[in-house]
């Protein structure tokens, strides 16, 4: 028995309505998004975590303020922000680790447990730092309509 030589395989040389469709959409260029405008440069972001004694730390973020350990502090809290202010009459020292501690109080507030996630605003123009929970973050994007669930995406 011998084996029969098989035919080799060469592709046709017609091109496929498919891929000529494909060649045609390569020569258009792709739609681009608006550019966004560039984040505010008055301003410094960073994000922290409380931690179960109310502790708040990003080296940036006060680094950005100039605010050292020593300097006093003045805390308040309302509709869902804790903003420190520095204050030589503040009742809150700033401790030489530059951290931030959210009294008690203001965390019960704001609805701030240990562990939540806080975006930090700092301001230092005006010598002000702003902890926003991550929850108030998030019903501000979606109030913009740009949670990416407005979009059909699914959970985190």
């Amino acid at each position: 028995m011998t084996a029969q030589p098989l035919a080799p395989v060469i592709p046709s040389s017609a091109v496929s309505a498919g891929r000529q469709r494909a060649r045609s959409a390569a020569g258009r260029p792709l739609p681009l998004a608006r550019p966004l405008p560039p984040a505010p440069a008055d301003v410094v972001y960073g994000i922290g975590r409380i931690d179960a004694s109310g502790r708040i730390a990003d080296r940036a973020v006060t680094s950005a303020l100039g605010w050292r350990g020593g300097d006093r502090l003045t805390l308040t809290a309302e509709q869902g922000v804790v903003t420190a202010r520095r204050d030589p009459g503040g009742m809150i020292t700033l401790p030489g680790r530059a951290y931030i501690a959210i009294p008690a109080a203001l965390r019960h507030r704001c609805g701030l447990r240990p562990g939540d996630r806080v975006l930090l605003a700092a301001v230092p123009g005006d010598g002000m730092l702003c902890a926003y929970p991550l929850a108030v973050v998030d019903q501000a994007i979606r109030a913009h309509g740009a949670s990416p669930h407005a979009q059909g995406g699914g959970q985190p």
